[in-house]
């Protein structure tokens, strides 16, 4: 499948296997997944939020997680990215600075 941009909400379900009203409940539970919304109703998607999507499905459907086990796993790994990032701008500065 050629990559695009942005998916509608149908090409999503295509892509993750799941239907219109899981994904748009997981929206209200998952801060990460936002969708571009143009005007009030359509939504699209980028990559990394098609990502997410199966993250979260991976957690809920393959490992048996709950939501908020789910919503802890994702926001742990979160503010390990940042600490990740934090760490190497302040590699970066110190070479900057020597």
């Amino acid at each position: 499948m050629h990559k695009k941009i942005y998916y509608r909400i149908g090409e999503v379900c295509n892509l993750t296997d799941l239907k219109p009203s899981v994904i748009r409940f997981w929206e209200k539970e998952f801060p990460q997944l936002r969708p571009v919304k143009i005007g009030s109703a359509q939504r699209y998607y980028t990559e990394e939020h098609i990502s997410l999507i199966l993250k979260i499905k991976s957690l809920l459907y393959d490992e048996k997680m709950t939501i908020l086990g789910a919503k802890k796993k994702l926001n742990a790994k979160d503010k390990s990215d940042r600490s990740d990032i934090k760490m190497e701008l302040k590699e970066i500065l110190d070479i900057l600075k020597s």
